[in-house]
């Protein structure tokens, strides 16, 4: 068995060190003792990009906001799945990330991040749905392991009642805000509901077939339902 080794860390915002490790051509960004991520199981980040793509794909150039760019897993399928017209907009927090999706982990992303389609923002996702009036098609969150993630306690606030209002005002009528998370979380499905989302709750494995079981929360605003928008 080949030894993991650590190729470069980062401080992640609140606090903490994340740290990027390889062993052979599997990845894997930890922080402390959690695993964050690992570039084997992609299934469910995958899975958070399609059935987005699904209730967005007759839309005339949508605008996809993705919070958190992680191994890119989930642009890479989102990019798949959109056509030309699309504009894909990822908010990622720390610098560093990208930096491995540019370098050491240039194979895993396959380019994605060179993408005409793709506008890279290193800034909390937050920030941006805040300032957004009815401007995504869809918002996708990624940025922790879920409404009780473990990185920064300042996600919270994406996952409170008053966070969820402020991406259902960002999205347009019809849109979708996708949530991935570890696992469920009745409270959250009831606080989607109460922000005026039409909630649907998929569950998905972490390796696509095998794997951890994980959660995706669909929410649909209310609207058109996925015809071409408003010009």
């Amino acid at each position: 068995m080949l030894p993991w080794v650590q190729l470069d860390s980062a401080m992640a915002p609140g606090g903490g060190e994340l740290r990027l490790k390889q062993r052979g051509t599997e990845f894997s960004i930890m922080l402390g003792t959690n695993e964050l991520m690992n570039s084997r199981l992609s299934g469910s980040e995958e899975a958070l990009a399609k059935l987005s793509c699904d209730r967005i794909r007759a839309r005339r150039s949508p605008h996809m906001l993705i919070g958190g760019l992680g191994m890119g897993f989930t642009l890479r399928a989102a990019l798949s799945e959109l056509g030309a017209d699309a504009h894909v907009t990822v908010a990622e927090l720390v610098p560093s990330v990208v930096a491995w999706g540019r370098g050491p982990m240039a194979q895993v992303f396959g380019g994605c991040l060179d993408d005409p389609r793709v506008t890279v923002r290193e800034t909390d996702v937050g920030a941006l749905i805040n300032a957004a009036k009815s401007l995504y098609d869809a918002i996708l969150l990624d940025v922790d392991n879920g409404p009780e993630g473990l990185t920064r306690p300042a996600n919270d606030a994406l996952y409170s009642l008053a966070g969820l209002s402020r991406a259902r005002a960002a999205l347009r009528p019809g849109g979708v805000l996708a949530v991935w998370s570890q696992g469920p979380d009745r409270s959250f499905t009831n606080r989607l509901r109460q922000a005026g989302f039409a909630v649907e709750e998929v569950k998905v494995r972490a390796g696509g077939k095998r794997g951890a079981r994980h959660v995706i929360w669909l929410a649909a605003k209310p609207g058109e339902s996925g015809g071409k928008r408003p010009a």
